[in-house]
């Protein structure tokens, strides 16, 4: 296989992942809080080997995905009026706790457990400051869960606040799903974010964009698979001609 074969399969191979990234996004198109996903990409210098490589033909450019990177803009606020939806106007995270310790989400689907704890669609409780879950006390009644994370009862009393936290370097942080992220940075207050009430975030994805970008996907795709199929049709006619000549 000649050079041109790899260039073209390293091409092919980048477009199947950034297709593979695309698709997620459009499946996560309903998704609270998810955020829109792009691949990166890089060239790839390679140095051929074996007999017969001539100098010029040191260097071979080739297509290499290098990352996913998520785009970080804030998705459009829905009012749901459900007092335990949460979304967050700013850069900042809910902390839930799991059983491998804190992780950050920007879902905000919330509802009491039967203890009455603050947790989210997958049971998790929610935690405030300190590191510990809020328990709603039984005559609680209605709650308000003002824009610093405070949370009052209807009798006056404050719950607790929530805790909403920050990092330097959100693109470094991992993806878990069911919304949930980690990092090895640590957390720093999220002062500037504030917690809008009875809302939630929806995904920032753009449907029409999304699907634009599969087409072009697959024209390249199609585009670099002739490529491939006329490179081959020249090899094999060298060798039937080379054939014919011995």
């Amino acid at each position: 296989m000649e050079n041109p074969l790899y260039i073209a399969l390293s091409r092919q191979n980048a477009l199947r992942r950034q297709l593979d990234v695309t698709a997620h996004n459009v499946a996560n198109m309903n998704t609270t809080g998810y955020k829109n996903q792009r691949m990166l990409f890089v060239e790839y210098i390679a140095k051929p080997q074996g007999v017969g490589v001539q100098p010029r033909d040191q260097r071979m450019s080739m297509v290499e995905d290098l990352a996913v990177l998520r785009d970080l803009s804030a998705g459009p606020i829905a009012q749901t009026g459900n007092p335990f939806d949460l979304a967050l106007d700013g850069d900042g995270y809910l902390v839930v706790e799991t059983t491998s310790g804190p992780r950050y989400t920007r879902t905000g689907q919330m509802h009491l457990d039967g203890g009455r704890r603050i947790v989210n669609a997958n049971g998790l409780p929610l935690l405030g400051e300190g590191n510990q879950p809020i328990e709603l006390p039984a005559d609680a009644g209605a709650v308000t869960i003002r824009g610093d994370g405070t949370i009052e009862t209807a009798n006056g009393g404050i719950a607790g606040r929530l805790q909403v936290v920050r990092f330097e370097r959100p693109q470094f942080m991992s993806e878990l799903g069911g919304g949930l992220y980690a990092s090895d940075e640590p957390a720093q207050p999220a002062e500037d974010t504030r917690v809008l009430q009875g809302a939630l975030e929806q995904s920032n994805v753009q449907a029409v964009a999304e699907m634009t970008q599969m087409t072009e996907i697959l024209r390249q795709y199609q585009s670099t698979q002739r490529l491939i199929e006329t490179e081959h049709e020249r090899q094999r006619s060298a060798i039937q001609r080379l054939a014919r000549t011995n």
